[in-house]
């Protein structure tokens, strides 16, 4: 079983950069396609972008394409979200997700995940 513990939230401004990290312990990452949501306060959960375990496909929900990044480090076994030009509608706590199901294909639904992170707060002000 992994562990996902995600890192990097803050407080930024409308315009500014953050990166999020999700660090696993337990199993190598290398087998797990993986995932970033968020959920901001009073609505659902929703995906933001995914990653395949070969890295040779991404996804990104339409709200954030062209400003996120996903990527991972193999050898960190961790999972990135870099996030730029970030918006005060980018307000959420962002989760990590991981599964080991069907590595090879990127998935865009929460109930595709079965490991989870904490999450960690993104606070965007305009």
């Amino acid at each position: 079983q992994v562990q996902l513990v995600e890192s990097g939230g803050g407080l930024v401004q409308a315009g500014d950069s953050l990166r999020l990290s999700c660090a696993a312990s337990g199993r190598t990452l290398s087998d797990y396609r993986m995932g970033w949501f968020r959920q901001a306060p009073g609505k659902e959960r929703e995906f933001v972008a995914a990653i395949n375990w070969s890295v040779t496909n991404t996804y990104y929900a339409d709200s954030v394409k062209g400003r996120f990044t996903i990527s991972r480090d193999s050898a960190k076994n961790t999972v990135y979200l870099q996030m730029n030009s970030l918006k005060p509608e980018d307000t959420a706590v962002y989760y990590c997700a991981a599964d080991r199901r069907y590595p090879a294909v990127v998935a865009g639904r929460p109930e595709e995940y079965d490991y989870w992170g904490q999450g960690t707060q993104v606070t965007v002000s305009s």
